[in-house]
């Protein structure tokens, strides 16, 4: 029987050791989502993972986790605060209890809804990147960026054009105590549930409706168990893109340069990506349920729900404090000085 020589065992092991350092400097970094693969969240993460790949020549890579690969969304910020996960891409609503300041973004009626104006405020604006980003530290969370996904549509099994029609209406929420108290004064039963719980509550008729940008009502098929769709106008859904501070904090300048520089290429794509996602998508419910109704809520009609969150911004001061009170009315005299 053929043996190996000692010299020959000896230059082989030489060999793999001499081997691992190149190895070893492959880095591989994970990037967490609450959606689906194919959704807008989805198309931000690849289209980051092929940026930051291609720059560093393979040196790095992305690997991409898409809804329920990892937890809930809020276990996805607790892995990205501790580290475990390096970038994750969750909706406001999601960090409520995480980030309190953070749900300013959820308050009917308060913000832009201009495609543009609401981009060029979530990408440059001061308030966010140089006060708002300190409670996100304070959490452990680096805040890189923020888009919007469009605007948030009620899916609703009856028309709804005042509040009157919300009573004893259980709608679904994310679990944020502003997104309960925001539906709460516009009438309705305020339901939290898991994202991934979403259709077949409503299927079973455990919850009446539904809020989701119309990308997601269309990648969820949550308009399938559904009979209205309402732009009411209330608000868009604004997501974050964070790593944990730790994990930040250990890296090279040069590696900071290449996540702040990429981000920043990005925002155009993004933008395209939404406008792209929400058009195409619309398209795909009304040619799969050509039956289902379609209501946007006039001006009189959103001014009468817009009343009633008067009282959500009081109790905003309850949830977010006096710090975010005062992020909110310097986000608004930023936008006001525009």
């Amino acid at each position: 029987m053929f043996k190996l020589g000692t010299n020959f065992r000896k230059l082989t092991a030489s060999a793999a050791i001499f081997m691992l350092p190149s190895l070893s400097m492959a880095e591989e970094w994970k990037f967490a989502i609450e959606e689906i693969p194919g959704s807008i969240m989805d198309s931000y993460a690849q289209e980051f993972k092929r940026r930051i790949e291609t720059k560093t020549n393979g040196d790095i890579t992305v690997n991409v986790y898409p809804q329920g690969s990892l937890g809930t969304p809020t276990e996805i910020i607790e892995q990205t605060a501790d580290s475990v996960v390096h970038f994750s891409n969750v909706s406001v609503g999601n960090l409520g209890t995480f980030v309190p300041e953070s749900q300013l973004f959820l308050l009917p009626y308060t913000l832009p809804s201009d495609p543009k104006a609401i981009s060029d405020m979530l990408t440059t604006s001061d308030v966010i990147y140089k006060d708002l980003s300190k409670d996100f530290s304070s959490k452990g969370l680096q805040l890189h960026t923020m888009y919007s996904e469009g605007p948030q549509v009620w899916t609703t099994n009856k028309e709804v054009r005042k509040p009157a029609d919300l009573k004893n209406f259980k709608m679904r929420v994310m679990v944020s105590p502003i997104l309960l108290k925001a539906y709460e004064d516009m009438g309705a039963s305020p339901t939290p549930l898991p994202f991934g719980e979403v259709y077949g509550a409503l299927q079973l008729k455990i919850v009446d409706g539904q809020i989701n940008p119309v990308p997601t009502i269309e990648e969820m098929k949550f308009y399938e168990v559904t009979d209205y769709m309402i732009w009411a106008g209330e608000q868009e859904l604004v997501t974050t893109v964070v790593s944990g501070t730790d994990w930040y904090e250990t890296l090279s300048p040069k590696k900071k340069q290449l996540i702040s520089e990429t981000m920043t290429e990005m925002r155009g794509f993004i933008d395209d990506v939404v406008v792209r996602f929400n058009e195409d998508k619309l398209n795909k419910i009304k040619a799969a349920k050509p039956g289902i109704q379609f209501v946007k809520l006039n001006s009189e009609e959103q001014a009468v729900f817009k009343e009633r969150s008067s009282a959500t911004h009081a109790a905003f001061d309850d949830v977010a404090g006096k710090r975010g009170q005062q992020l909110l009315k310097n986000l608004l005299a930023e936008l006001d000085a525009q």
